[in-house]
């Protein structure tokens, strides 16, 4: 059998002697670091340092820009240049391919289509820019994607 406790009586919860403390509830306002007057005081301060900042920068910012400008300019007609040496050299490289590709069937001219010109009514000497396709015929499948998603998408 077991053995039974000994019945103890229960014991209340009481308050503190002298009671709980007192709930805070009214308003503790922040401290004051600054007056009105030095509030305004140190807003007219960093504007007016920050215009003059601001003002030296825009100078500065101004003068390169001018500079930048010039110096585009001066190299535009050079890279145009280029580009047109490049574009030219281009075609160069698709007539030689051409006439590679070409060499053993019988009639082929270059530029021609089995000695006929393409372009009947256009003088001798004119440069027919070819079409995109066309001016990318000869070159790997990579350069003539990356080339078209660039035409396409500028």
């Amino acid at each position: 059998m077991a053995t039974a406790l000994p019945h103890v009586p229960p014991k209340q919860d009481m308050p503190p002697p002298g009671g709980y403390k007192k709930i805070p509830y009214l308003r503790v306002p922040p401290k004051s670091y600054f007056t009105g007057f030095q509030m305004i005081a140190g807003y007219v301060v960093v504007t007016t340092v920050g215009l003059g900042i601001y003002y030296l920068t825009a100078k500065k910012v101004k003068r390169d820009e001018i500079e930048m400008r010039s110096a585009q300019n001066v190299i535009f007609p050079i890279l145009i240049a280029e580009r047109d040496r490049e574009f030219l050299r281009q075609l160069r490289r698709n007539r030689d391919e051409e006439a590679e590709l070409m060499k053993n069937v019988p009639g082929w001219e270059v530029g021609t289509w089995y000695g006929e010109p393409v372009f009947k009514t256009l003088p001798e000497d004119t440069l027919v820019t070819p079409i995109f396709k066309e001016f990318y015929a000869h070159t790997d499948w990579k350069s003539y994607a990356k080339r078209a998603h660039l035409k396409l998408w500028s």
